[in-house]
């Protein structure tokens, strides 16, 4: 029993250390930038040695990579609540939300790190970053969302899992690339893609019957 409490504790010490080595990640990019970020950096800014660094990460991008996880794992978790405060019944008030939501995400203000790597420089690593949302957020809907509502309406969509991927990675290039479009709009678009749009009080007459 005394070797399996031990064994917790230095579980915990690892991974306190591997998380105060993204959190500097997080800082270096967002006060200088992709272009700055480097191994010394990080390190000096956590008071490690290089040897510890790499004990985590390989790379300086595998370290990026980890703390765009983080980024990602908070929008899913914001996804999650939104979910779970759906109310039955009303698709409009979901809409509303969904669109809040995603101009959030793609505007970055609550977190700074995707908005900076999407404004460093290194298109690959943003379509990267693209790509990761809108699967982990296509395969989270589908499981979750699609089901609550096909249990009381018709789906009118075919290819659940690439019309939700295709919808959220159009969103949120066309939300970057106009930051002012009213989220009214970019709910439009999403109800139209779903063809739900009848669920609203703008088309009341699309709404199908079943």
């Amino acid at each position: 029993m005394a070797s399996d409490i031990s064994g917790h504790h230095e579980r915990l010490a690892h991974d306190d250390r591997r998380d105060e080595i993204i959190d500097a990640v997080r800082a270096v990019v967002a006060e200088s930038g992709i272009s700055r970020l480097s191994i010394s950096a990080v390190t000096k800014r956590v008071g490690c040695t290089r040897s510890l660094f790499y004990h985590y990460f390989p790379t300086k991008e595998d370290a990026l990579q980890a703390a765009l996880d983080q980024s990602i794992d908070a929008f899913m978790a914001q996804l999650t609540a939104w979910n779970d405060q759906r109310v039955t019944g009303d698709i409009e008030g979901a809409l509303n939300s969904a669109a809040h939501m995603l101009k959030t995400l793609v505007l970055q203000q609550d977190d700074a790190m995707p908005h900076t790597v999407a404004t460093g420089g290194n298109a690959g690593l943003y379509a990267t970053f693209v790509h990761r949302v809108a699967d982990r957020t296509a395969r989270y809907i589908c499981q979750s969302t699609v089901v609550d509502f096909a249990a009381l309406h018709e789906v009118r969509i075919d290819h659940l899992y690439e019309t939700f991927y295709v919808l959220i990675t159009g969103l949120v290039m066309f939300v970057r690339a106009n930051p002012d479009v009213p989220e009214e709009t970019v709910k439009d678009i999403i109800a139209s893609t779903l063809h739900i749009e009848g669920y609203t009080a703008k088309y009341p007459e699309r709404r199908p019957t079943r």
